[in-house]
């Protein structure tokens, strides 16, 4: 939820007021953005809306909400997950309890303890000379993007590359280089992008994943995913190396 003026989006401020409307039996400190408390709830489904305020999906933030507060939206989206999901000790099924000083859960019966979770996933943009490979998922509409997997148990990050990239298009990579990563909070995964030379094989879609892959000139790009997302990162910072060679 958050506060909307008509021109601008921004996250709900305010003291002991707030926490009225709410109605939460559960608000968690987050701790401080620019020497301002943050704090986090769930509230319920049926939950009327103040005027002035809306309700928007992290993704409907992209773009919307600054990069600092987006942040903040989806740190607390998971740490809220975590509290909801892990009330319980997986191993025994006894109620957990709170490490002090960290969001660490305990289980007083049989002492397992855990954490919150963090996935991590790739993104690969696979190039060959001036052109670079693309995929599109249904749904997309005509947007285009890199590869994307998650890393299997055992698994580096650059083997996790040349896996997902020749179960998807089949095709073999080398010269795996890292650009970059993003938290992407939906609900977990930590994203980690790189790109890729192509070195073989014959296009061959994974057909349960993809419904299109192509091959594009970096002078004729297909639709690109948002900005502020990591794949639009990779492209551009591709696009840019081989612009000062």
């Amino acid at each position: 939820m958050v506060q909307d003026n008509g021109h601008t989006l921004a996250l709900i401020q305010g003291g002991e007021e707030i926490r009225e409307i709410l109605h939460s039996d559960t608000v968690i400190y987050l701790g401080t953005l620019e020497e301002t408390a943050c704090l986090t709830c769930e509230v319920s489904p049926d939950f009327s809306l103040p005027q002035g305020w809306r309700e928007l999906t992290q993704r409907e933030l992209f773009g919307r909400l600054a990069d600092h507060s987006r942040g903040l939206v989806g740190y607390a989206s998971q740490l809220l997950l975590w509290q909801r999901t892990n009330r319980f000790c997986p191993v025994c099924g006894h109620s957990t309890e709170a490490i002090g000083g960290t969001w660490g859960r305990i289980c007083p019966n049989c002492g397992y303890n855990s954490y919150p979770p963090v996935t991590p996933a790739i993104l690969v943009l696979v190039y060959d000379g001036a052109r670079m490979l693309l995929t599109h998922k249904p749904g997309w509409g005509k947007r285009f993007s890199c590869i994307a997997g998650f890393v299997e148990p055992g698994e580096s990050l650059e083997e996790c590359v040349q896996r997902e990239v020749h179960e998807e298009v089949g095709l073999e990579v080398t010269d795996v280089t890292y650009v970059g990563s993003q938290p992407w909070p939906f609900p977990h995964q930590l994203m980690v992008g790189f790109t890729a030379r192509y070195v073989g094989g014959t296009l061959h879609l994974d057909e349960q994943e993809l419904d299109d892959a192509a091959w594009f000139h970096a002078d004729a790009l297909p639709e690109l995913p948002p900005p502020e997302s990591l794949a639009h990162h990779i492209i551009v910072t591709w696009l840019a190396s081989r612009n000062s060679n």
